[in-house]
């Protein structure tokens, strides 16, 4: 079974892609196979052991050079290999070739059962991951292990919160909703008010966003454990599930709430122009908001936490959250372990990515640190929103299980809202399909249904 998901899992594209990766030097303890040096950062000692690394992290260049110049005794040799899905089809390749991927890899949470199943990455158990298991989040700690192996180690998470624009809620005397019901009769007053734009958007193309809105109503689906790996549990047409699709579709039937596809660049402008006014994100939405160029100065933004089912028993949810895993190609995989607990595993080093990278931090020492619940943002007038909204979520969630097809499952869930959103079905049926294809397609696969 494993050899037949490797060569049709759909997580990456099935086309070879050429690799620039950087190797250790002369080869000692690391490289991953990469037979040309070629690090984007400065390696400090060149006589120690490098440990080449992928990663995307914005500012990350700062991170390695602190680590490098605080550790004689191995370098990090990184390159940017792309972001999300082209650095793991550039992985991908690699795994299917067997050379060319790094020691270490930056790999969202959501991704590693795809790769765990391919035997692509390392158990960390062996390495002391459990040593450092109290120095994260239990949510974020979860989504990096299946049954009683750990395949990455924590680096930042995605929290869910409320921003919203508090000028247009004031100039259309709507109150911060704590509840969904709540939220609809703000969607209403925002229409009544004539403004032109509506109270938020919900993408078909919202992949994890969308999951993370079903699990808030219990949604749970999928059962897997890569101790088991040919079997997998789905139950995407839950309960919580339709809920919440059935929710969100009677607001989309009404006029009040958008369904723009995410993060294109009309969706970037819409998120500051006040054609919405509130974003629902992850705790690192403040500073994908804070980098669009264009968004409007005299626009008041606020955070505030996600609207709850069930406002006296608050559920928690994240969306996004990534790690970093050592491949089973890693010349020196002991070495290698040591640096993924490392790069972001002090005080110091987690710092650098939250000034540098706008990380929202798994690390415990500093995400349960006064001077990070403290912290101002001037975009958001002062706030401190990790007081207000994110430490409180980040406590409460408790990690998701996600399938060895993620993203497959997502594609096929992106087709079924779309869908809906253009009145072919409704959400349960929308649902039950999504249930189907995904029962053939792990069936296809080899895959036994639990």
């Amino acid at each position: 079974m494993r050899a037949k998901f490797l060569a049709s899992a759909g997580i990456v594209a099935a086309t070879a892609v050429a690799l620039t990766a950087c190797s250790g030097g002369s080869g000692e303890g690391g490289g991953g196979g990469a037979e040309a040096a070629s690090c984007t950062n400065t390696v400090v000692n060149a006589d120690a052991p490098q440990v080449t690394v992928w990663a995307w992290y914005p500012g990350f260049n700062d991170v390695v050079d602190a680590y490098n110049n605080a550790n004689d005794d191995v370098q990090i040799c990184w390159t940017n290999a792309g972001q999300g899905n082209d650095e793991y089809t550039k992985f991908s390749t690699s795994v299917e070739s067997g050379s060319g991927a790094p020691d270490v890899i930056q790999l969202e949470s959501e991704v590693l059962p795809s790769f765990t199943i391919r035997d692509a990455l390392v158990d960390l158990t062996e390495y002391g991951a459990d040593d450092v298991k109290d120095n994260y989040a239990e949510g974020a700690w979860e989504d990096a292990s299946s049954g009683d192996s750990v395949y990455a180690i924590p680096v930042d998470g995605g929290p869910m919160g409320m921003l919203y624009r508090q000028d247009l809620f004031d100039a259309a005397g709507i109150t911060v909703p704590t509840t969904w019901e709540e939220f609809r009769v703000a969607a209403e007053k925002l229409k009544a008010a004539g403004t032109g734009g509506v109270l938020t958007d919900f993408p078909t193309n919202g992949r994890a966003f969308n999951q993370a809105l079903f699990a808030q109503a219990g949604s749970v689906p999928f059962d897997y454990d890569s101790a088991n790996p040919q079997e997998i549990g789905i139950e995407v047409n839950d309960a919580g599930a339709k809920k919440v699709l059935d929710y969100w579709d009677g607001l989309i039937k009404d006029g009040l709430v958008a369904t723009d596809d995410a993060f294109t660049p009309d969706y970037n402008t819409k998120l500051v122009d006040g054609s919405y006014a509130v974003y629902l994100a992850a705790a690192w939405g403040p500073g994908y908001l804070q980098g669009l160029s264009d968004a409007d100065p005299d626009a008041v933004w606020k955070a505030a936490p996600l609207p709850q089912w069930d406002a006296a028993n608050p559920v928690q949810v994240n969306w996004g959250g990534s790690t970093f895993a050592v491949t089973e190609q890693a010349g020196d995989k002991e070495l290698s372990a040591r640096v993924a607990k490392e790069i972001f595993g002090s005080e110091e080093q987690m710092n650098l990515g939250i000034d540098k990278g706008a990380l929202f931090p798994s690390y415990a020492p500093v995400l349960e640190s006064e001077e990070f619940a403290a912290k101002e943002y001037e975009f958001f007038g002062g706030q401190q929103i990790n007081k207000d909204v994110f430490l409180e979520a980040a406590a409460g969630y408790e990690g998701a299980t996600f399938s060895p097809f993620q993203s497959y499952a997502y594609d096929q869930l992106t087709v079924q809202i779309f869908a809906m959103v253009q009145g072919e079905k409704d959400a349960s049926t929308a649902l039950d399909d999504l249930q189907a294809s995904l029962e053939q397609y792990a069936t296809e696969q080899g895959f036994t249904l639990k």
